[in-house]
C-alpha cells in the first residue's frame, strides 16, 4: 500500500491529460480547417465544440463522482469520448470533412471526457493532507498543459494527412487512458458515518445518527467565497484560451511560420506551463495560501498581455514571440490554485459538485472565447485584442477573496492509505 496514493495520482494525471488533449486540442486543427475552405470564425467555433460538450455535462459527472466514486466515472467517460472520435474518424476517412458532423463528434467527445475533471479533483482531496494538497493538485493540474502539448505535437502533422487521422489518434489516447484508470485508480474511502446511539442514553437517536452531519451536508455556497473564486478563475480563462486558440494562427499568419514547427514551439510552452503549475503548487503549500499566489499570478498575466501587444505594435517579432510564450505559460498557472481552493472550501461531501460548477463556469467562458475573439482579431488585429484581454486578469485580481481564505494547516489526509477500497 506504500505509495498507492501516488500511483492513483499518476493514473489520474494520465487520464486528465488524455481528456484535455481531446477537449483543448481542437484549436490545432484550425490551420487544416482554414486550408479546407472554412473561415476563421467558423473554424474557431468548431474548435470550441468539445468545450461546449464539457460544460453541458460537468455538474452531472461531478454529482456521479460524489455518489458512486471516481474510478468508474473516469473510466466510462474516457471510453465513451474515445469511441465518439473513433466512430467519426472511421466514418469520414477518405471523404470530405462535413463541419456539422465534425462539430457534433467533438461536442460528444467533450461531453464524455469531462468526467475526468471533478473525479480527479476528488481523488486529490481524499488521498492527500492539506499541507501537501497544493503540490498534489499541481501534479494533477499539469495534465491540462501536458495534454495540450501532446495535441500540439501530434495534431498539426497528422491533420496535414487528414483531420480524421488526427482525431483518431486523440480517440485512441482516450481509450488507452480509460484502461489505465480502470486498472490503477482506487477511490478514497468515504468519511464513516457516526455509530447510532440507543435512545435514552443521551446520545443521538438512530435516525439522527444515520443522517448526514450538518457540516458535511450544509451547502458551501451560502457565503460568497466560492462564487468569487469561480468568477475570478473564469475571468482568467480568457487569456489562457485566447492564447491556446490563436497563438498557432498568429505565428502562421502574422509571422510566417509553418504549422508544424509552430506547434512544436507552443507544445514546449505548454510543458513550461506544466512545470510552472508544479512550482506554483509548492509555493502555495509553503505560503499556506492558495488565493494569495493566485492574485499575484493574475497581475503577471495582465502584464504579459500588455507586453505582447506592445511588442507586436513595435514590429519586433522576437519580442512578440517571447511575450506570447510567457503569456502562454503564465495564463495556465492559476488553475491548480483555484481547484485546490474550491475543493478545500467545499469539503469531501460537496467537492465533486463544487468542482463541477468550477469547471462548468470556466468552460463556458472557454467555449465562448475562440469564436468571440476570432471576430475581434478580424476587426482590430492582434495587438488591440491582446491588450484588451488584459482587462480580464485585472478584474480577477479584484475578485479573488484573499482575506476570506483560511490558512492551510498541516493535517492528516481525508483518507489514509489503510482505508483504500
Amino acid at each position: 500500500m506504500v505509495g498507492q496514493r501516488w500511483v492513483v495520482l499518476g493514473a489520474g494525471l494520465v487520464a486528465v491529460a488524455a481528456g484535455c488533449a481531446v477537449q483543448y486540442g481542437a484549436p490545432f486543427l484550425i490551420p487544416a480547417l482554414l486550408a479546407g475552405g472554412l473561415g476563421l470564425p467558423a473554424a474557431g467555433a468548431l474548435s470550441s465544440a468539445p468545450i461546449v460538450g464539457v460544460l453541458l455535462t460537468l455538474y452531472a459527472w461531478g454529482t456521479a463522482a460524489d455518489r458512486w466514486g471516481e474510478r468508474w466515472v473516469m473510466t466510462i467517460g474516457l471510453a465513451l469520448g474515445g469511441l465518439a472520435l473513433l466512430a467519426w474518424a472511421v466514418h469520414t476517412a477518405g471523404s470530405a470533412v462535413h463541419p456539422v458532423a465534425l462539430g457534433v463528434s467533438l461536442l460528444l467527445a467533450g461531453a464524455a471526457t469531462s468526467a475526468v475533471h471533478a473525479a480527479s479533483g476528488r481523488l486529490v482531496l481524499g488521498w492527500f493532507a492539506a499541507h501537501e494538497r497544493g503540490r498534489a493538485m499541481a501534479v494533477r493540474q499539469t495534465s491540462q498543459p501536458l495534454g495540450v502539448a501532446v495535441a500540439g505535437l501530434a495534431v498539426p502533422p497528422l491533420a496535414e494527412s487528414g483531420v480524421p487521422l488526427a482525431l483518431g489518434f486523440l480517440g485512441m489516447g482516450a481509450l488507452a487512458a480509460a484502461g489505465l484508470a480502470a486498472a490503477l485508480v482506487r477511490d478514497p474511502a468515504r468519511p464513516p458515518m457516526p455509530a447510532p446511539t440507543p435512545p435514552g442514553t443521551g446520545g443521538p437517536t438512530p435516525a439522527a445518527a444515520t443522517a448526514p452531519s450538518p457540516n458535511q451536508d450544509a451547502s458551501p455556497y451560502r457565503t460568497a467565497m466560492l462564487w468569487r473564486i469561480h468568477a475570478a478563475s473564469s475571468l482568467l480563462v480568457v487569456p489562457q484560451f485566447l492564447t491556446s486558440a490563436y497563438a498557432l494562427v498568429y505565428l502562421v499568419d502574422a509571422q510566417g511560420w509553418a504549422s508544424v514547427p509552430a506547434g512544436r514551439v507552443l507544445a514546449g510552452a505548454q510543458v513550461g506551463g506544466a512545470l510552472t503549475r508544479l512550482l506554483v503548487g509548492w509555493w502555495s503549500d509553503r505560503a499556506g495560501s492558495r488565493l494569495g499566489p493566485m492574485r499575484r499570478l493574475a497581475a503577471g498575466i495582465a502584464a504579459a498581455l500588455a507586453a505582447f501587444a506592445l511588442a507586436t505594435l513595435s514590429g519586433s517579432p522576437g519580442l512578440a514571440l517571447s511575450a506570447l510564450l510567457v503569456t502562454t505559460v503564465l495564463s495556465s498557472s492559476t488553475n491548480g490554485l483555484a481547484f485546490t481552493a474550491v475543493a478545500e472550501r467545499a469539503g469531501g461531501a460537496w467537492a465533486g459538485r463544487a468542482l463541477g460548477v468550477q469547471n462548468t463556469a470556466q468552460n463556458l467562458v472557454a467555449a465562448a472565447t475562440p469564436a468571440a475573439f476570432g471576430l475581434v482579431i478580424g476587426a482590430i488585429g492582434y495587438p488591440g485584442t491582446f491588450a484588451g484581454a488584459g482587462v480580464f486578469p485585472v478584474a480577477a485580481c479584484l475578485l479573488i477573496p484573499v482575506r476570506a481564505e483560511r490558512p492551510v494547516r498541516a493535517e492528516r489526509p481525508a483518507t489514509g492509505e489503510r482505508q483504500a477500497r
